[in-house]
């Protein structure tokens, strides 16, 4: 297994700030490892030898700890090492059992300290090698957030977003070098932010929508217009229903087959934090249409695969659920997708026309699971008065793995 590896927290101030305890493991160590900055900030008498990490890095780790495993290793971390650090990095690659961890209060720690925000109601998102468009989930009246920035452009780059999104009156506040003793804070809202900070910042966002947003909901069933569609679109109430029974769960994996807009893999992913999805469309023009959608709500990262099923599916990871929308009557596609699911894996079919519902009714009877019919009628104005006009009755086909 070879020596522990002793992963030290470092803040802002540097050598100044460490406890005895880390400035003792850090001076005991024949290599040390971490970035420039860090680095940079160790006294002349700590005496180990000092390489710089490469890049890219996660990569590079295996050979790197392999080649260094009877030699004495202290690795430089910003802050708290386990707070979207190195520490978590090197417990995946290295295992936990070899890592002794002397912790650093995070950032998020100290701007929630200097702000006066319970840390506990406080939504910590990065953009640290992190699409910008993930903040847009977290937005709502109210929120209080805590972005990690990847550089001085970031706070520019997040007020532009909050400012584009309906959220301008947001008051930002930038928390620079956090510890140091040149530590700084620069205020302002998001509509009126200019210029850029210091490399070393987060971000602190209390959110504040402008006048007449109407924020997405968090629960299934967004109304039809949130989507930029062409037709291809789960109506809002069949969609509630069909991500009901897909029943969504953290870390979980969906296949969305036949993709069109997006709108179930885009749900399926606002449902939590770690769910996945990945959506599978024919036509190009669609799969961009639901990347642009998955941005806009805040979730992009849904993988999107253009091509045919079941012909891509192949080179795709396993599924633990997956929602066939479009291409039932496709030869293959239902076997394929039913072949794909694991032990508890679920599987939901939608049918509109005759044909796909006779496909549904062929599965039902050879594998089981339920069927259930959706139907939804919307009033519209009759002459003075208003009637009912029934939508299309929508088959659903839902079915669990119990092998």
């Amino acid at each position: 297994m070879g020596d522990p590896l002793t992963v030290v927290g470092v803040g802002a101030d540097g050598w100044a700030g460490l406890p005895e305890t880390h400035r003792d493991a850090l001076r005991d160590a024949e290599v040390l490892l971490g970035g420039p900055r860090q680095l940079d900030l160790l006294p002349a008498d700590v005496a180990g030898e000092r390489r710089a990490w490469p890049s890219p890095l996660v990569p590079a780790l295996p050979g790197i700890l392999d080649s260094l495993a009877d030699r004495r290793v202290a690795v430089l971390a910003s802050g708290d090492p386990m707070f979207f650090g190195i520490g978590a990095t090197l417990a995946r690659v290295a295992g936990p059992d070899r890592l002794r961890v002397l912790t650093h209060p995070s950032s998020v720690a100290l701007a929630c300290a200097r702000l006066g925000w319970g840390s506990e109601h406080v939504a910590v998102l990065s953009v640290v090698g992190r699409p910008l468009d993930a903040l847009r989930r977290a937005l709502a009246p109210g929120a209080r957030l805590v972005v990690l920035s990847a550089g001085a452009g970031s706070p520019t780059e997040i007020a532009g977003l909050l400012d584009g999104a309906g959220w301008g009156g947001s008051r930002m506040t930038v928390l620079e070098r956090l510890g140091a003793p040149d530590e700084r804070r620069v205020s302002a809202t998001a509509a009126s932010w200019r210029g850029d900070a210091d490399a070393l910042n987060v971000v602190a966002i209390e959110c504040v929508p402008d006048a007449g947003l109407v924020p997405p909901a968090e629960t299934p069933g967004l109304p039809d217009d949130t989507y930029d569609h062409d037709g291809q679109l789960t109506k809002r109430e069949v969609r509630a229903v069909t991500l009901a029974h897909l029943a969504p769960r953290a870390g979980e994996l969906l296949w969305d087959i036949g993709a069109g807009s997006g709108s179930i893999g885009i749900e399926w992913m606002r449902a939590h934090p770690r769910c996945r999805a990945i959506a599978v469309e024919t036509r190009p023009e669609r799969a961009d249409r639901v990347a642009a959608n998955a941005a806009a709500l805040g979730v992009p990262g849904l993988r999107v695969v253009t091509g045919p099923a079941p012909d891509v599916l192949a080179g795709l990871e396993r599924p633990d659920v997956v929602f066939v929308g479009g291409g039932l009557t496709r030869e293959g596609v239902l076997d394929a997708c039913l072949a794909a699911l694991g032990p508890g894996g679920r599987l939901v079919a939608n049918a509109v026309t005759v044909q796909t519902e006779a496909a549904l009714a062929a599965a039902h009877a050879a594998h089981g699971g339920d069927l259930v019919r959706v139907q939804v009628a919307r009033a519209v104005p009759v002459g003075g008065f208003h009637g009912w006009r029934p939508a299309m009755p929508v088959t659903l086909w839902s079915w669990r793995n119990v092998l």
